[in-house]
This record gives C-alpha cells, structure tokens and sequence, in this order.
C-alpha cells in the first residue's frame, strides 16, 4: 500500500492539480467530470487553501521542487487576492478574474486558510504565510469565538455584522455552530501550533478538544452536525464519514501539545468515534472524501487503538478506490459512484468543493505513518 500510495499521489493527483494553474496567477475554479478547465468558474477559499495546503504538504514530504513551485503560486494568489487587506480574514468566494463575489466571512473557510498558511510557512518558510495565518487566528478569537456558551460562531457579513444565513453550503442547514467547522479549526489551530506554539493559541485548541468530547460526541459515539448558540443538538442524520475523520484528527492534533493527560483523555473519544464511523462498514459509501479518511482512520485504528484488524480494512479500501475510484486515463478521482457502482462522470473533478486535500492527504498519510521515517520523516 505504501508504494501505490506514492505512485497514485505522483501519477494521479499532483499532475491533474498542476494541470490546473492559471497563467494569469493561482488556479482555475473547477473542471468537468472528465476534468476538462471551465475557466470561467469562480474560485472558493476553501479550494484554494487546501490547494496551498496540498502542495506545501507535498514538497515538504517530498521534495520534489515541483510541488514548491506550486506552493509558492497558490501562496502568492491567496495573499494578494483572498486575503482581506481591509477588514482582515478571507473571501468566501472570487470570480476568475480574482475579484470578491461573495465576501462573507465563513469560519469553515478562515479555518482551512489557516491550515494552508501554516503548512506552506513549514514548508516554504515565508514569513507572510505565518503573519497571515496569526492575524487570522486573532480575528477569529475576536469576532468568532463565544465567551458565553464557548466554542465559535458560523459566519459573519464581511465587516463582521451578523449574517442571517450562516449555512455552510445548499446542503447545510442554517445554526449558529456546526460540527464540520469546529473540526477543522481544531485541525488549523494545531497546524498553527506547529510553528507558533503561543499560549492563547494553546488555550483555544485545549477549549476545542473539550468541545469534541463534551459537546458534538454523543452517547451513540456519533457526532452531532449542527447545535445552537447554546449547544442544544438541532435535527440532523449522523455522518459516519466524519466520525472517522475526526477519530484519526483528534489524535494527530492532541499530538502536537505533549501533554500525556490530555491525551489519555483524548484516545476514548477517539476510539467511540472511529468505531461509530466503521459502523457503517468496511468499505463506505458516500463521496470520495469518505474513501479517504476511512483508510486514514483504520491506519489509526491500528497505530494508536490496538485495532489488529484495521490495517487489513485500510487495505481492502484502498484497493476499492484505486479499482473504482481513480480515473488513470484524466487524473484525480471521481466525485463518488452511482447507484450501480460505476463511477459519478458528470460531478466535477475540481470545484468549490472537489479538491486534492483528502485524497492528497490519505496518501501522505500512508507514508508517514506506514512508510520508512528516513524516507518521509
């Protein structure tokens, strides 16, 4: 598994994202299912942040100047185009020729720019990307953050006044605090942490691993999705893809503090998670996100539960995407598979919300963890 992960990163992800960079600066919006450029498509800061993200990741582990030429090209595009030089924090949305169509300013998307920045300042060593990110961090806890109930607000209009419809996308529905954002500004707070171990930053990712546990877990071990202001649980199914994912990501960012009792608190939350994402089988259904984070969370099931059958699930799903899910003809994956069990061809391949960051980071993931140290430690 570790070599196919290597050669499906190599020869299937990275090139169809390289593909994807736009001479006049940054990266096209979105492709067809078959991966063709629309280049008229509006470009997310999401997509855009886990692009940086990817390939500063990438040469990171890798090495391979390639991907920090890239990285340095998403950087320079987030920098002076999404980044809010005015009021601070992060478009929602642009068009293609970079101009703000949608300017709220979405917790979900000021997350993942945090995540982004902090990886390509590891990576690059640009102090920008670190300025970027610690001033983002500060507006978060100043504008987003409640000192009343805990944990963070939604989303704000752009000069931070409240916003009627905070919902994350059509999917969504409209609540004052989400699951889905939560961890990810975990994830981005311990990114951050990484290269900027300060003290109130620490203070805010502690508040959040206690927000996981005590909060969005419940008693069925799943997570709730969408809460009120006062954390009442609003109507909701389950989504046992991101039980999985966030088993697997409260270790890794509980990691980063090295504090043994916390993390003694940390691996029982983590186990009821993982184990309420498996829940729904070994082989998952869903979009191609899914895929990803049930090998990555099996690989932890392994690690850091004791879980000795979880490294033969991890193998069985990885098969399953490379036989279903990889397009080696175009690149990349396919958004998901239809009732039949072919492949989703019309969904988009790149998009607002089809991006390299899951299955860029599955792959990373089986090297690092499963793969020689020397190699990509």
């Amino acid at each position: 598994m570790i070599r196919r992960a290597e050669k499906m990163l190599k020869r299937q992800i990275l090139p169809f994202w390289l593909g994807l960079k736009d001479p006049r600066g940054g990266f096209y919006g979105g492709t067809d299912g078959q991966g063709r450029i629309i280049p008229d498509s509006d470009r997310g800061a999401v997509l855009n942040a886990r692009i940086l993200w990817t390939f500063s990741a990438a040469f990171r582990i890798l090495g391979e100047p390639q991907y920090a030429g890239a990285a340095r090209w998403a950087l320079e595009y987030f920098l002076q185009h999404f980044v809010d030089g005015e009021n601070g924090g992060v478009f929602w949305c642009l068009d293609s020729d970079g101009v703000p169509n949608e300017d709220k300013k979405q917790l979900y998307a000021l997350s993942f720019a945090i995540y982004g920045l902090s990886e390509a300042f590891l990576a690059l060593g640009d102090q920008r990307a670190l300025s970027a990110a610690v001033g983002i961090f500060s507006l978060i806890e100043r504008h987003f953050h409640d000192p009343l109930f805990g944990g963070y607000l939604e989303a704000f209009k752009r000069d931070f006044s409240p916003l009627d419809d905070m919902s994350l996308s059509d999917k969504d529905i409209n609540a004052s605090k989400t699951m889905n954002s939560h961890i990810h500004l975990m994830e981005a707070y311990a990114a951050l942490y990484r290269v900027w171990p300060d003290a109130s930053l620490e203070w805010a990712l502690r508040e959040l691993f206690v927000i996981m546990g005590k909060r969005m877990t419940g008693s069925d071990g799943h997570l709730g999705l969408y809460f009120d202001s006062d954390w009442t649980v609003l109507p909701g199914e389950v989504s046992p893809g991101h039980d999985i994912e966030t088993s697997w990501l409260l270790i890794e960012c509980a990691s980063v503090l090295n504090d043994q009792t916390l993390m003694e608190q940390i691996v029982p939350v983590s186990l009821r998670l993982g184990n309420a994402g498996l829940g729904a089988g070994d082989i998952p259904s869903g979009e191609w996100w899914v895929y990803a984070e049930t090998v990555v969370g099996n690989i932890y099931m392994h690690l850091f539960h004791g879980d000795t059958a979880a490294l033969d699930r991890a193998s069985r799903c990885f098969e399953f995407i490379e036989k279903k899910l990889v397009d080696r003809e175009h690149g990349e994956w396919y958004w998901g598979l239809l009732p039949d069990g072919t492949p989703d061809r019309d969904s988009p391949k790149a998009g607002f919300w089809k991006c390299p960051y899951h299955n860029s980071r599955m792959c990373l993931e089986i090297l690092t963890k499963l793969g020689h140290p020397s190699k990509y430690g």
